[in-house]
């Protein structure tokens, strides 16, 4: 790369990061253990920074830097709408989770996290487990979800499903004039921990479930849990005949090419940043007459568990207070009606007055 070419590389990550307004973005490398990783800190107004790491191939570093970035300006968002004193950070991992880590390698990037001071408390994500958590909580007490011998909330996944689940079944209130969903086409994209979840929920709902998954271990578990449900290809996932799309796996799923696929009323899943383009795709969905459901408001419990855990923890507070995300996108889903905005518009314009009427506070203290 020619020192043009990288100085205009650079500049462009600048003017992302400032046109998303982040207070702080870290770039972590250890050349003995392997660790590349990027922390990216959204806004703290409300409190610290809270969100997961994730740890994922990407097919390159500016997807890395750009999935950090969205990350965290989410979970800024996901923090304000659930009324919880926390702000947006996530952290990204760039390597394979299932050949890359180590001991020394989660304890080194532990030590990345310590040197922020708190700012920035990380947890389970994408791509991490329990046990990854175990080895950063060696190097720092800026950690949450760690299992439950370590005296933390365990696995937030069960409280996230629940959570997309309550949403899911807000979504079907506004579209069919109730939240039943047995006979329900439903298509659950992606088969990890947030995904069996909410299957497991549809299914004693009575609902229909596809799911798909890029491992064929996942779906193994899943079907062999439920054998009612159907497998299909991720290359046909959106083409199916459905009610709903829950997609529980990486973002961008929703583009110019899925959209115009997708045959679906519904589009409620756990996955975050859905949307490839928020504005451009969002009007898409508007365009096709489907409801969409933010992700950040939907998959809000994962949070909600892990900020219990700063609290004392207690899975049926935490449970409960999962339980208002049904009301809560009801509200969102009404407001965008009145407005005559998108519903991605009015979630935000929920969670920005609560940080700009917090903001205020603090600065006439």
């Amino acid at each position: 790369m020619s020192v043009i070419t990288e100085k205009k590389a650079n500049d462009l990550i600048f003017d992302k990061i400032s046109a998303m307004g982040h207070e702080q973005v870290v770039f972590c490398h250890d050349e003995k253990t392997g660790l590349r990783a990027i922390i990216a800190i959204h806004n703290t107004v409300l409190g610290p920074a809270l969100g997961g790491t994730r740890m994922w191939q990407y097919a390159s570093d500016a997807d890395a830097i750009l999935d950090a970035l969205r990350l965290s300006e989410g979970m800024t968002y996901k923090a304000a709408v659930a009324g919880l004193n926390l702000g947006g950070g996530k952290a990204v991992i760039l390597g394979d989770p299932r050949k890359d880590k180590s001991e020394p390698f989660f304890r080194r990037y532990g030590k990345f996290v310590n040197s922020l001071n708190g700012k920035y408390i990380t947890a389970e994500d994408v791509g991490t487990s329990k046990a990854d958590m175990e080895f950063i909580a060696m190097e720092t007490k800026h950690v949450s979800g760690l299992p439950e011998h370590k005296g933390g909330s365990g696995d937030p996944s069960p409280v996230t499903a629940y959570g997309v689940f309550m949403g899911l079944k807000a979504s079907a209130k506004k579209v069919y004039g109730h939240d039943n969903l047995r006979g329900k086409k439903v298509m659950v994209q992606g088969a990890g921990n947030v995904g069996r979840y909410l299957i497991d929920n549809l299914i004693k709902e009575g609902a229909e479930v596809f799911v798909s998954d890029i491992f064929e271990d996942q779906i193994q578990r899943v079907i062999s849990a439920h054998p009612s449900v159907k497998v299909i290809a991720p290359q046909d996932v959106y083409g199916i005949e459905m009610d709903i799309y829950a997609p529980c796996a990486l973002g961008a799923t929703l583009n110019d090419e899925t959209i115009p696929q997708l045959k679906a009323a519904i589009i409620a899943g756990g996955a975050n940043n859905q949307l490839l383009d928020p504005n451009r795709h969002m009007q898409m969905l508007m365009d096709c007459g489907i409801l969409y459901a933010p992700d950040f408001v939907i998959n809000a419990g994962g949070l909600i568990n892990v900020y219990s855990e700063l609290e004392g923890y207690n899975r049926q507070n935490a449970l409960a207070k999962t339980e208002y995300i049904y009301d809560q996108t009801l509200a969102i889903f009404e407001a965008a009606e009145k407005e005559g905005i998108s519903t991605m518009e009015a979630s935000i314009r929920i969670a920005q007055r609560r940080i700009d009427a917090v903001a205020n506070i603090k600065t006439r203290l």
